[in-house]
């Protein structure tokens, strides 16, 4: 379009051109004066014909042609104007030293002007017999002299030379315009792009604000929805999270959200989360009907049919979901797949800050939990030192007093004592020491590669050794994939969670440790078939100096656990604990490939 409009605007101006020579034709007649015999006439009939050819196709170039119809004008004018111009050289041959025969090169540029560098070679090869029938006739009227064929080739080769180097010039100028106008093209449409992306950014923004208005979680995603509902239609909207290795829906607001997955709701194994988390991608499902994920069914329920997924991203880590859903199927443009992408990293900052603040205000209400779990600890710490030590005072004062008389089995024995309370004494005072450390960021990792299969069976191994009352199995799927860490820190957790399940074991009991990985995480699970764990007591039980309650307690400092969730964190993993009264206990130990 943008080269026919210019074809179009380079005739108009090559016709007020033609326009402007009927002007200069009629001064040149004129000061020219005498014309022997017909030629006077003849040279105002062809500038009668200027004249009327100007203004025809004065008039045409100005009409709006398709581009076939385009390219026909421009070869009639171009025929036209050579026909003239060979008209009045042919016509003024009678002047002797006229230069007329130079008109030739205005047709030279104009075929330039339109085709290039083909177009001029081609019409000075051409013209080479007019220019020959000049110098014929000039020769025949001014005898004696002779036919000069050098001003035939040289005109020709000006013309040939002019044309070549127009023509050159003419294309160059079009590929430039033409990669003018290209970037010009893009650079309106990267302006118009950037002008939808900065709308995108700001409606985008405005939601998160929203999300970010008030620290109370639903509050926050009710002005959350207003702000979504008029930059997005949905029918449903929900946000779902990962918390304990568990789905949960944290707000949910449309269509059935009394009936089918309401908020707080944890959803199955395979729910679409599982994939949004571990690929952190955008999830399209245009169609729900095929029910590839156990939820579907109850949004399929409720007559919901297509769902959008994007992830939350807090430090680039996925942590959850925001899911728009609609009746109906495939009904998500591209712009609106990129905008809820958008929404989804930018609100997930948001969400975790309200977690964050959920968090705190926990802490802040356990402040005084924590330091009457502080005042335990002395009383517990002083207790377990004071035990193990009056034994060891004890036991070495009966070997200093009486050891003559005592036998070799009852000496062996004492001593025996001896080094199992010093033993009690070191693992406590370690436990101390590695808690201090931990809180003051010192707590020193040595990472490389670790074969957790392997490390698994030595750990069983070792605790199965130091007794013969409950039975330790271990399962291990193999191959287990390698994963980085500290091998000696993995040991003390894994030693530690197997101890403590032998420990509350009843006896001629069994505990279960089982290895596998799935989806680029390995799991560890050590089960008991203790007394149980209290609900209540769950999460104490993983805090400094937390202890469960109850008849079941066994002798310990209450750090054991604390370490060794600090040390799975530090590794990128998680340490939890499912369990109820009189049903044992099964602590998971996960870990990052």
């Amino acid at each position: 379009m943008r080269e026919l409009e210019g074809r179009r605007r380079a005739e108009i101006w090559l016709a007020w051109i033609r326009l402007a020579a009927v002007p200069l034709a009629i001064v040149q007649i004129l000061l020219v004066g005498h014309h022997p015999r017909q030629y006077g006439l003849l040279a105002w009939l062809t500038t009668a014909v200027l004249a009327a050819g100007g203004i025809a196709f004065f008039r045409l170039s100005r009409l709006e042609l398709g581009r076939r119809a385009q390219q026909r004008l421009g070869c009639a004018a171009l025929l036209f104007d050579a026909g003239v111009v060979s008209a009045f050289i042919l016509i003024y041959h009678f002047q002797r030293g006229t230069p007329v025969r130079q008109l030739l090169y205005l047709i030279v540029v104009e075929a330039a002007l339109r085709y290039g560098i083909v177009g001029p070679i081609a019409l000075a090869l051409a013209t080479a017999p007019l220019l020959v029938l000049f110098e014929h006739l000039r020769a025949q009227r001014f005898s004696p002299e002779s036919f000069q064929l050098n001003y035939v080739t040289l005109q020709v080769g000006v013309e040939i030379l002019m044309g070549v180097i127009v023509g050159w010039l003419v294309r160059a100028l079009r590929t430039e315009t033409g990669l003018a106008e290209a970037r010009a093209a893009e650079a309106e449409g990267l302006r118009d792009q950037l002008g939808r992306r900065v709308d995108l950014l700001e409606a985008a923004n405005r939601c998160v604000r929203a999300l970010g208005s008030s620290l109370a979680l639903e509050q926050a995603f009710n002005a959350f929805i207003r702000e979504l509902q008029g930059l997005i239609p949905f029918d449903r909207v929900a946000i779902i999270l990962e918390e304990a290795s568990e789905m949960r829906v944290i707000a949910a607001a449309g269509v059935g959200v009394e009936e089918r997955l309401p908020p707080g709701t944890i959803l199955p194994r395979g729910a679409l989360v599982e994939e949004v988390i571990s690929t952190a991608r955008t999830i399209y499902r245009p169609d729900m009907t095929d029910q590839r994920h156990p939820e579907e069914a109850d949004l399929l329920a409720i007559g919901l049919r297509c769902r959008l997924v994007a992830p939350l991203l807090s430090a680039a880590r996925p942590t959850g979901m925001l899911a728009l859903l609609r009746r109906e199927p495939d009904s998500f443009r591209a712009d609106e797949v990129e905008l809820v992408t958008l929404l989804g990293r930018l609100a997930g900052t948001a969400v975790q800050n309200i977690r964050a603040y959920d968090a705190e205000r926990r802490t802040v209400e356990e402040l005084r939990r924590l330091s009457a779990l502080r005042a335990d600890f002395v009383s517990l710490v002083s207790h377990e030192l004071r035990s193990p030590m009056a034994v060891v005072i004890g036991a070495a004062e009966t070997l200093r007093t009486r050891g003559r008389e005592l036998t070799p089995e009852q000496r062996e024995s004492f001593l025996a004592l001896i080094g199992d309370e010093t033993n009690r004494l070191a693992s406590l005072v370690g436990d101390v020491l590695d808690t201090s450390r931990i809180e003051a960021g010192t707590f020193s990792y040595s990472f490389g590669v670790v074969e957790l299969g392997q490390l698994v069976r030595e750990t069983v191994a070792a605790v199965s050794v130091g007794q013969d009352e409950i039975r330790v199995d271990v399962r291990v799927e193999d191959p287990l994939p390698l994963l980085r860490g500290d091998r000696e820190r993995l040991r003390q957790v894994l030693l530690n969670l197997i101890e403590n399940a032998v420990k509350y074991s009843p006896t001629g009991g069994e505990v279960m440790v089982t290895a596998h990985g799935t989806n680029g995480r390995i799991y560890v699970e050590v089960a008991d078939q203790g007394p149980g764990i209290a609900h209540e007591d769950q999460g104490l039980i993983f805090e400094k100096f937390g202890r469960a309650h109850g008849g079941q307690a066994k002798p310990g400092s209450g750090l054991g656990l604390f370490i060794a969730r600090s040390i799975a964190e530090s590794h990128g993993g998680t340490l939890e604990v499912r369990s109820a009264p009189d049903r044992g206990a099964t602590f998971s130990l996960e870990l990052p490939v």
